[in-house]
């Protein structure tokens, strides 16, 4: 490999003279970073070279088990890959060690060079070639919730929402949009953009949600999907770092409070030409869009059923859809209507597109936006044609059909055909085996409320 690209990291240390260490990231099946620290002399050699690390990075489960099944552990020898940088990745990371410490992301190939088949930004790589290929370029913008929650645990061992750093007072309920919210929290949010700008990440709007101790951070939209997906992992790990540095602890978790709103990750989607033109903008300015637009939806409504178990990964992700929450819990669609799974928003007709709404923040970027484009691209090829689109409630139009059964989820993902060819075969064996057994671990546990339910009364 040319020594050219050790040049990038040359020229950070002259701007960043203080830095004495650097993270390399992957970031695995779950969304989880992991890799390796290395001091900031070893940094040209892991651009020149790359870095090693096992395959089994990818067979971890949430608890950093790994997952025999997947046939990346032992069986295969537990054998190295290669990790090279993601071009402009290398950041300082400011919330650690008094800004000494930098980071760079990582993503895994074989020793020969091609993609290795499990790594989830290398899947949605493949499905982009397949975009490229049709001269179509996916422009990608992602919304993410989260909760901040207080690092002490409340008399029974549960989360709690933090003191406002404002009023000292912990909030019992909350203001959608409310400014006054985000006064109270400004020294976070200010901390977050802070660190978003000496990183690059594109951050776009916050906003306070509708329960207590959570917001939304938005990424400014894309023309290039694995950037936009870079984008929001490592905005991730930076609002968890900077929430510590301010007494709290931030949490992507699904649904971190039974009777309280979900954390959910919105994507917008729309398709560029090869002149640059969006071709799901009418001529006319239909709000709804053109033919294409229309494919696209028909491609995502027909595969949302087996996309739910990359959009609701684990055991907690099902704990989110219930109804009146604005979770969206059957296949529906509509223009500015936000009780519907893919909603087409008012605005420009040149910015016309798809928000998908069903996902929880739990989800990994890279597998739902892969996931996503494989159901666009398979409504584009066959022409699909979806219902009329809805106005009005959704909820109350539509009964609740997309399953709220983990085990469920993954065998209808085994059983797509469309999202096996374009995830590829081989990689759905590897997250179907690590999604189940983490399940199969998950049901060994019996509950508190199981015993407060059944213990006396069964």
């Amino acid at each position: 490999m040319s020594s050219r690209p050790a040049v990038e990291a040359d020229a950070f240390f002259e701007e960043h003279p203080d830095i004495d260490s650097v993270d390399l990231l992957v970031s695995d099946l779950n969304g989880v970073m992991r890799g390796k620290r290395l001091p900031a002399g070893n940094l040209s050699k892991a651009f020149e070279q790359g870095i090693h690390l096992p395959a089994s990075v990818f067979a971890l489960d949430i608890n950093g088990n790994t997952i025999e099944a997947t046939g990346l552990g032992l069986s295969s020898g537990d054998g190295d890959r290669i990790c090279h940088p993601i071009p402009g990745t290398l950041a300082p990371t400011p919330w650690l060690r008094e800004g000494r410490q930098a980071q760079l992301l990582m993503t895994m190939s074989e020793l020969d060079g091609s993609p290795f088949f499990a790594d989830p930004r290398q899947v949605l790589s493949r499905v982009l070639a397949r975009f490229q290929h049709a001269g179509l370029t996916p422009v990608v913008a992602v919304e993410m919730e989260f909760y901040l929650v207080d690092r002490a645990r409340n008399a029974q061992g549960m989360v709690q929402p933090p003191l406002s750093p404002g009023s000292g007072e912990r909030a019992t309920q909350s203001q959608l949009f409310s400014i006054g919210e985000l006064d109270e929290y400004a020294d976070f949010l200010e901390a977050i953009q802070n660190a978003a700008d000496i990183q690059g990440l594109p951050l776009d709007t916050a906003l306070k949600e509708c329960a207590p101790g959570q917001f939304e951070i938005n990424l400014l939209h894309c023309d290039d999907a694995l950037a936009a997906c870079d984008s929001a992992v490592l905005l991730k790990r930076l609002i968890k770092g900077v929430a510590l540095t301010q007494g709290f602890e931030a949490t992507f978790m699904a649904k971190p409070y039974g009777q309280e709103a979900g954390n959910g990750t919105h994507v917008h989607i729309s398709l560029l030409d090869r002149a640059g033109n969006n071709v799901f903008a009418a001529p006319g300015g239909e709000p709804l869009g053109t033919p294409r637009l229309h494919h696209a939806v028909a491609g995502l409504l027909a595969t949302m059923p087996a996309s739910m178990a990359v959009c609701a990964p684990n055991l907690n992700s099902y704990r989110r859809f219930q109804p009146g929450l604005y979770v969206p819990m059957a296949p529906t669609w509509g223009f500015d209507n936000r009780s519907v799974s893919l909603r087409i928003p008012a605005g420009p007709n040149a910015a016309r597109r798809i928000e998908h709404r069903v996902a929880g923040a739990d989800a990994n970027p890279y597998l739902l936006v892969a996931t996503l484009l494989a159901g666009i691209e398979h409504g584009l090829d066959h022409r699909l044609e979806p219902p009329p689109p809805l106005t009005g409630n959704a909820y109350d139009q539509v009964p609740p059909s997309l399953t709220s059964s983990w085990q469920r989820a993954l065998d209808l993902l085994e059983e797509s055909s469309v999202l096996g060819e374009a995830l590829g075969h081989d990689f759905l064996a590897v997250f179907l085996a690590n999604r189940r057994a983490e399940r199969d671990t998950a049901m060994q546990v019996v509950s508190k409320l199981e015993y407060d339910w059944y213990l006396r009364h069964v």
